[in-house]
């Protein structure tokens, strides 16, 4: 097991854009607007209409925008049994994918097809959903996503309550020698973020907040200087 470095996972926070609040037509120009905004990551969020009840996107999408970037793919599977879709979103270009543990009775089999093809690996949990479902799998898994919003829907309100998830996972991480990153996703803003980066969040997905700036290299300049 990696041991936990806190000079590395709690000092930096990382902003992953929500491609989803972008313009779909426009898909090349937002990826470029990440790119030109300082951030290294995309995140991809994908929903199947049956784990949530919207429909995205799939994984010819993400390997038709990835011929144009090198941002890091944050690939985040909102779907139904993803152990049937694992292959093709790694066939895609994903460099992190993350599977949600309320979606699938084989969740190690999930983690582990994602780890043999050589890419990170994330689980992530709902607010209804404790830390202790996670209990196996925290030694194997290089991302904890916790979802700060209930899933399926952009620009909802942050729940305050999945702070205290944070917190827990933060102190686990650190007593235990954990090396698994904490991200969120759902209602971060120049606000929420700073509340959950305090609890040990070192990823934050940005969806509404980061495609509503007009100067986005400004803004997400200011939010690391305000950490």
């Amino acid at each position: 097991m990696a041991k936990y470095n806190e000079t590395m996972i709690k000092n930096e926070l990382s902003i992953s854009p929500s491609i989803l609040a972008s313009d779909f037509s426009r898909a090349a120009e937002a990826l470029w607007s990440i790119s030109d905004s300082g951030c290294n990551y995309v995140h991809l969020d994908v929903m199947d209409g049956q784990f949530v009840p919207d429909i995205t996107f799939g994984p010819k999408f993400i390997k038709d925008l990835k011929k144009n970037s090198d941002l890091i793919f944050d690939t985040h599977l909102m779907i139904d049994k993803p152990e049937r879709m694992i292959e093709s979103f790694i066939d895609a270009g994903s460099d992190i994918i993350t599977v949600h543990a309320e979606a699938t009775n084989h969740l190690h089999r999930c983690l582990g097809m994602i780890k043999s093809a050589g890419i990170s690996c994330g689980v992530a949990i709902n607010p209804g959903t404790p830390v202790s479902v996670l209990e196996a799998v925290l030694d194997e898994v290089d991302y904890v996503l916790v979802m700060t919003v209930n899933p399926g829907w952009g620009g909802q309100k942050f729940i305050n309550s999945t702070l205290k998830k944070i917190q827990e996972l933060d102190m686990r991480r650190e007593e235990e020698g954990f090396s698994y990153q904490i991200e969120v996703d759902g209602g971060i803003n120049r606000e929420t973020v700073k509340l959950c980066y305090d609890s040990g969040v070192t990823l934050a997905v940005m969806g509404t907040a980061f495609f509503r700036e007009n100067d986005k290299k400004t803004f997400v300049q200011e939010i690391i200087n305000s950490l």
